[in-house]
């Protein structure tokens, strides 16, 4: 990253730019860094000026306690002003699920496009994401960063044998030292289910996309973020999984955000 502001709080952000146009910030999701939205940032920059930041806890940006959904809010809102003072918003997974409480903030936002947003669809999936928020606590409280990781990667639906391969793997260290700011994706996912309240008050267009080879359940919870927000739209993206090909998904971004 070769740029930087500052928080309200007063944590480093971290950020590059590429092309020239409009302003889109592109929001990485969980156990991931800016770095990992380049791809995408590169087949968009020919029309747009696309910003990739890591997420505060993460890569070059830095951390400030206590964690509060509310500081990331902030931290978008210092990275839009320091682009121009407006800007259209990007989130994968759990990054879609900031995204979305940025713009519901009321923070300058043009267009408002997510990817999968993982939340629950009833009270049944709610009470596995409260004991999940439960143990990964637990984990981190106790030190334990590998069991934390291990918490996620379950949630995913990463079979046992994988995850114990993972553990031997040279990735691991890392995933441990990213490990502490799974709490704040949960925390950015609130109690799991759709906050259809918070994404009625979004005036802004909202694009929400899965996947067509992606789980029943993620297509359908991010179907129902479109029918949540008031002006928005659901596209599915055939043959596409959680992990998106960015050459698929930038025309689809492209189209939503000069419409």
């Amino acid at each position: 990253m070769d740029k930087e502001t500052l928080s309200a709080d007063g944590t480093r952000i971290a950020y590059e730019t590429t092309g020239r146009g409009p302003a889109v910030v592109l929001v990485s999701g969980a156990m991931s860094a800016g770095h990992t939205m380049a791809p995408l940032a590169q087949r968009l920059a020919d029309r747009f000026q696309t910003v990739v930041y890591d997420r505060r806890g993460r890569g070059e940006s830095g951390d400030t306690a206590p964690y509060a959904v509310e500081r990331e809010v902030e931290d978008l809102a210092a990275l839009i002003d320091a682009v121009g003072g407006e800007a259209a918003l990007y989130g994968i997974s759990s990054g879609g699920a900031l995204v979305l409480e940025a713009a519901a903030s009321g923070l300058p936002v043009r267009q408002v496009a997510v990817y999968e947003t993982p939340y629950a669809l009833g009270e049944e999936d709610a009470k596995g994401r409260a004991e999940y928020t439960r143990n990964l606590d637990q984990a981190l409280g106790q030190g334990r960063p590998g069991d934390a990781v291990a918490l996620f990667l379950r949630l995913t639906g990463l079979a046992e044998g994988m995850i114990e391969r993972a553990r031997q793997s040279p990735m691991w260290a890392d995933m441990e030292a990213i490990a502490p700011t799974l709490a704040y994706d949960d925390a950015v996912m609130g109690g799991g289910l759709v906050p259809r309240d918070r994404l009625a008050a979004i005036t802004v267009p909202v694009l929400a996309s899965a996947g067509g080879a992606s789980p029943d359940w993620l297509r359908e919870a991010t179907r129902a973020v479109a029918e949540a927000a008031p002006r928005g739209t659901y596209r599915e993206l055939a043959d596409q999984t959680h992990m998106v090909d960015p050459d698929v998904l930038a025309p689809v971004l492209t189209e939503f955000l000069t419409s």
